[in-house]
């Protein structure tokens, strides 16, 4: 059972399964597929690379608007996933409650954000956007859609936006178990293994009493994403459905030794919140 749970998510993240077989590309409103249901929730890599080093992969590529910004303005970030047949697509999977995930990782690792663009009927994408500082910006768009045998397929492409400015990158903070965010502390138990799922259990603790009544966030009791120093490659797992001894439980394994920055959301009463951990994966 393992083994192909863990094959199914090679790249990253989950496949929402559907009944749908429909092509990729066309003039098809911008809906999720009939009959697309929340995907699995387990995650993990085992073989190969992560996704998001570049901005073609399957056939598919990314077309992004522009991709120079000044720091601290809000403008709306734009753009397009052509199919294999170079036309825009407009049919996605439903891959927990959204059709696009669009993340943002500062080149050092030192900002992020987890966005939702809406997509137009022509197949534009379009999400505002605020890059708070001088430096490069690693633009991940995360989705399911169909290749041209109507297979559902899972992809992360990505490319990246400059600020300009007096940049100076701030460097890796140490890896630590734990991480304090707004008040509540939030500790990590395992470690990622080259190569071989092994479970990640994040904890919350509010002044040392365990925080067991976690609220799901697009329909799941957290979300992490984990990001390679150097190449920034790109991984996105959901945990297991129920909390596990009070835990958000994941499966996770790393595609190589290094340095990794994860980033834990999790909501409680009605807040998003954040934890960020590093993480060194021997080799």
């Amino acid at each position: 059972m393992a083994a192909g749970l863990v094959a199914a998510l090679l790249l990253g993240f989950v496949i929402a399964r559907t009944t749908d077989s429909s092509s990729s590309s066309g003039a098809a409103a911008p809906t999720a597929a009939p009959n697309a249901i929340p995907s699995h929730s387990h995650g993990g890599a085992v073989a190969g690379d992560l996704a998001g080093v570049s901005l073609s992969a399957g056939g598919f590529t990314l077309v992004p608007g522009a991709t120079t910004f000044a720091a601290g303005v809000a403008q709306p970030y734009t753009f397009r996933i052509l199919g294999p047949d170079g036309k825009p697509v407009t049919r996605f999977v439903l891959n927990h409650e959204k059709l696009m995930h669009f993340v943002v990782v500062r080149r050092d690792l030192g900002a992020f954000q987890h966005l939702h663009p809406a997509m137009a009927p022509d197949g534009t994408w379009t999400v505002p956007l605020t890059l708070p500082s001088p430096g490069v910006f690693r633009l991940y768009s995360d989705f399911v859609t169909f290749d041209p045998t109507g297979q559902q397929v899972p992809l992360t492409l990505a490319v990246d936006a400059t600020v300009p400015g007096d940049y100076v990158p701030v460097p890796l903070p140490p890896a630590a178990r734990t991480a304090t965010v707004d008040g509540l502390t939030v500790s990590l138990e395992g470690t990622p293994r080259v190569n071989a799922t092994q479970p990640l259990s994040l904890r919350v603790f509010e002044n040392g009493t365990p925080v067991t009544a976690l609220e799901r966030y697009l329909g799941a009791y957290g979300h992490l994403v984990v990001v390679r120093e150097g190449d920034l490659g790109f991984l996105h797992v959901h945990p297991e459905d129920q909390l596990v001894g009070g835990a958000v439980k994941f499966w996770v394994a790393a595609p190589s030794a290094g340095r990794y920055r994860m980033y834990f959301e999790f909501q409680r009463t009605g807040v998003i919140h954040r934890a960020e951990f590093t993480v060194e994966v021997p080799a």
